[in-house]
């Protein structure tokens, strides 16, 4: 499929979202940047997910529905995504999340600034209800592969990565598919680089796996051991710096 060199294709997997994917798309549809398509991946929900999100397609039709044949998780809607998007540009949004009206336009021109493949912002976090919203989440200005082991800088729905840079990739079916995707981007040689602009709000969902950080603790070290393939040693030593960077980040709302 022929790549826009302006276009911004936005990923959001959705499962079971109608109470807040209207509110993501509301919000990608107040960028100050006009140039993208809004590729909403329905993931088998038993909600009303796939009705609304076809009646905001009708309202503008860079909302894209596309509904998967079977229940796969989040990595295999995010591939469906990237297999129809069409611009240079991916971003990644959750269907659970919000950006604020400038994230396009300020993060595509800091990229440019720096020939930036990869780039993510600063966020806060807000309540279910949306009301309350929490600190500054600060990032650093530069992550490589080996920084990035032992970070949990790179919040999802932040990311945007510049296909025409980076050349192909694709996801992994795997718990944290999106974390093993920046590292594969980043084991190319490429740098991450942060936009330190508060432009995201990633809502803290009751239930939400992210928040299990237990769970989310084995799968990082499973991916070092399975998918990175790091010794023990290593391993160890990246674990311990991804544990005191998620206790700092998440130790107060």
């Amino acid at each position: 499929m022929p790549v826009s060199d302006k276009t911004v294709s936005i990923i959001t997997p959705a499962y079971n979202a109608a109470r807040f994917v209207a509110d993501a798309i509301k919000s990608v549809r107040r960028q100050t940047h006009e140039r993208w398509e809004m590729l909403v991946v329905d993931d088998c929900s038993r909600d009303a997910t796939r009705d609304i999100v076809r009646a905001l397609s009708r309202e503008d039709s860079r909302v894209k529905l596309i509904e998967q044949a079977a229940n796969g998780g989040p990595a295999r809607a995010r591939q469906a995504g990237l297999d129809a998007a069409t611009g240079r540009y991916i971003a990644f949004l959750d269907s659970d999340d919000l950006w604020l009206p400038q994230k396009l336009e300020r993060q595509l021109e800091f990229m440019d600034e720096r020939e930036a493949a990869i780039s993510f912002t600063e966020f806060r976090r807000i309540s279910v209800d949306g009301r309350d919203v929490g600190k500054l989440i600060r990032i650093p200005e530069r992550l490589d592969y080996h920084q990035l082991l032992r970070n949990t800088a790179i919040a999802t729905s932040t990311v945007i990565v510049d296909r025409r840079r980076t050349g192909p990739f694709s996801m992994t079916v795997t718990y944290y598919d999106d974390f093993v995707l920046w590292l594969s981007i980043l084991r190319r040689g490429f740098t991450a680089h942060g936009l330190q602009e508060d432009l995201m709000r990633y809502r803290v969902a009751s239930g939400s796996w992210s928040r299990n950080k237990l769970r989310s603790a084995l799968w990082v070290w499973r991916t070092y051991q399975q998918i990175e393939k790091l010794s023990v040693p290593y391993s160890a030593w990246c674990f311990a710096g991804y544990v005191w960077n998620a206790v700092s980040k998440y130790r107060s709302f």
